[in-house]
């Protein structure tokens, strides 16, 4: 522990400044457990002030042509790699991610970005000459104006400045991002890079406030659109609310991602993928894999397999790059896991590995968690439907393929899917009738490259376009159809014009 004073963090609004809120809240380091900042609950009028910030930015922005904007982020691209670690550090302290970890969150910034990078090719729109007899018809991808980024603590780096800003300004709008209150300070961090960088003053914009502030976002005029990740009850509730004021909204939700393993699997890289996908990241994140449905003929050898590779693994500071565990985000999230795994108890689950007292030597205030192992779930069991986020796995056992698949697309979630087998058939018949959006064949965490969209299903996300990839480039532009006809010279003179859409003159 430090005795260091918690810096007071700032807002930006076309330039940064000291909020005048009386409300701020802990930033804790939840490797250590201490609180390392605060941040402001900024108040009406200050998100008020950042949403106007952007829209004064969106005229010249949007006016910028697009092989001009994407220089910003060509050398916004070249200070993420400078500072790679720097960044890596910074969200491994304030999120509890350990270093490998840390380090995909701020590599899948720089991905996001070099794809953003294309916008002038991206943007280009379809065009006909002659569509029809002395007609041409093209058709624009414009720039819409200012939009909301409503961003979780899990990915403090990602999704607000991988999934929500490049995009978004490459396109042309402008932003007002609500960063995670438990974790602004990568956002932050970030977006002084992009100042860096060269983007103009008010195309991002940055607050930190609660709910009640965060309100506002969703009914503003002058918002075009909403891009949220979060819970599904918060993402239902902005769905409806910024819907019914006429935004377009992304809202990508909970998940409880499953994972089916045939009896012909590699039962030792299974198993090693499953440890991956159920553990990495504390369980905190929405491709986790928190439940495995596996055939009866395999299930005693899989679940000794994960319990020895479980009692091996090394629970630690995140920032220590030995550490193979770290932390969950803070002592409120640690005691909700605490009670699903009391849930499962109860519920008659049987419980192999038992997380929920771990210790680390030396942090002892640390808010640790174990991987958590719990054997023969059953359907009617709460602990394997519901998202759980944290380092809980569930083993379900069936008879085989059909049973399994039948259980999995059982659940209201369809985030992604997976399917251990060596069988291309099986295989093949998962990916076709698999309810979830993202897909995995002996890969345990399916998430695209950002050249393709994140693509939930069901009660995993609520709009009509994903993010990233192509769904993300429509999200952040409307489509303008110009049909184009010119007269003869002939024709100008007669005063005539003949209307070839219907034959008459």
């Amino acid at each position: 522990m430090t005795n260091d004073v918690p810096r007071k963090l700032k807002y930006y609004a076309a330039g940064w400044h000291e909020s005048r809120t009386s409300e701020y809240m802990n930033c804790y380091n939840p490797s250590t457990g201490e609180v390392i900042a605060l941040a402001p609950k900024c108040t009406a009028a200050e998100v008020e002030q950042a949403i106007a910030a952007a829209k004064a930015a969106f005229p010249a922005w949007s006016d910028t042509p697009p092989n001009k904007r994407v220089q910003v982020l060509f050398r916004l691209k070249s200070l993420l790699d400078q500072h790679l670690d720097e960044l890596t550090e910074l969200v491994a302290r304030e999120n509890g991610k350990v270093w490998d970890e840390a380090k995909g969150d701020v590599l899948k910034v720089i991905e996001v970005v070099e794809f953003a990078c294309g916008i002038p090719h991206l943007m280009k729109g379809p065009a006909i000459m002659n569509v029809t007899s002395g007609y041409d018809t093209v058709q624009f991808m414009e720039s819409m104006g200012v939009f909301a980024g409503i961003a979780p603590w899990n990915f403090p780096a990602m999704i607000p400045m991988g999934w929500m800003a490049p995009m978004c300004v490459a396109t042309g709008n402008t932003l007002v991002l609500k960063a995670a209150s438990y974790v602004p300070q990568s956002a932050i961090r970030i977006l002084e890079l992009w100042e860096q960088a060269g983007l103009p003053a008010g195309v991002i914009n940055l607050v930190t406030c609660s709910r009640n502030e965060a309100e506002i976002l969703l009914t503003h005029p002058d918002i075009k659109g909403v891009s949220f990740v979060g819970s599904t009850t918060v993402g239902k509730h902005i769905y409806a609310t910024a819907a019914a004021h006429g935004k377009r909204v992304q809202a990508l939700t909970e998940a409880k991602n499953h994972a089916l393993v045939l009896k012909d699997a590699a039962i030792e890289r299974t198993a090693a993928g499953i440890m991956n996908s159920a553990f990495g990241c504390a369980g905190e994140r929405c491709m986790a894999l928190p439940a495995v449905v596996v055939e009866d003929a395999v299930a005693d050898e899989l679940v000794a397999a994960l319990t020895r590779m479980i009692k091996a693994i090394k629970i630690g500071p995140a920032w220590d790059k030995s550490s193979q565990l770290g932390p969950v985000i803070n002592a409120d999230h640690r005691e909700f896991v605490r009670q699903w795994i009391d849930q499962g108890v109860a519920e008659g689950a049987r419980l192999v590995v038992d997380g929920r007292d771990v210790a680390v030597d030396g942090f002892q205030d640390g808010f640790y968690l174990g991987p958590t192992l719990f054997d023969h779930v059953t359907p009617e069991m709460s602990i394997g439907d519901k998202e759980v986020f944290g380092p809980v796995l569930c083993i379900k056992r069936v008879k085989d393929f059909e049973e399994g698949l039948e259980l999995m697309n059982a659940n209201e979630f369809a985030n992604g899917s997976v399917i251990y087998t060596q069988s291309g058939y099986y295989a093949r018949e998962f990916s076709k009738r698999t309810h979830g959006g993202m897909v995995g064949v002996n890969v345990g965490i399916p998430v695209p490259l950002g050249i393709f969209g994140f693509t939930g299903h069901k009660n995993s996300f609520f709009g009509d376009l994903h993010a990233m990839g192509a769904d993300g480039v429509r999200f952040f532009t409307e489509l303008k159809t110009v049909t184009s006809h010119w007269f003869s010279e002939a024709e100008a003179k007669e005063g005539k014009i003949r209307n070839s859409w219907d034959g008459t003159i």
